[in-house]
């Protein structure tokens, strides 16, 4: 599955850095079909191939705010050989609305 789209790729260069919002909107999210890991993208960088968003591995204390990139989600193959796939149902909606609660972490 390709990861991103040319479509993905102008709505983050048009939404910008989100930087101080408590409550940025998740432009794109990717996840493991066959284990745990989630990734909300609230920002991309086309330079670096660096997102920024919310990452939930374990759903408890140690997902975290920071940065991951375009090549490591592009090369992980899973169980089943199975690599990280895009929600394509997700749409673009603010971080709350996913049910994450822990903004004050944000930047």
């Amino acid at each position: 599955m390709k990861l991103l789209t040319k479509e993905i790729l102008k709505r983050f260069e048009k939404v910008g850095s989100q930087d101080g919002d408590k409550n940025p909107i998740v432009i794109a999210k990717f996840f493991n079909p066959v284990g745990k890991g989630t990734w909300y993208c609230t920002e991309y960088n086309p330079d670096t191939e660096l997102f920024f968003g919310y990452v939930s591995i374990f759903g408890g204390d140690l997902d975290e705010w920071g940065y991951f990139s375009l090549d490591e989600l592009s090369k992980y193959k899973g169980a089943l050989k199975l690599g990280i796939e895009r929600d394509l149902y997700c749409g673009e909606v603010k971080m709350s609305e996913h049910g994450i609660e822990s903004l004050k972490e944000l930047k």
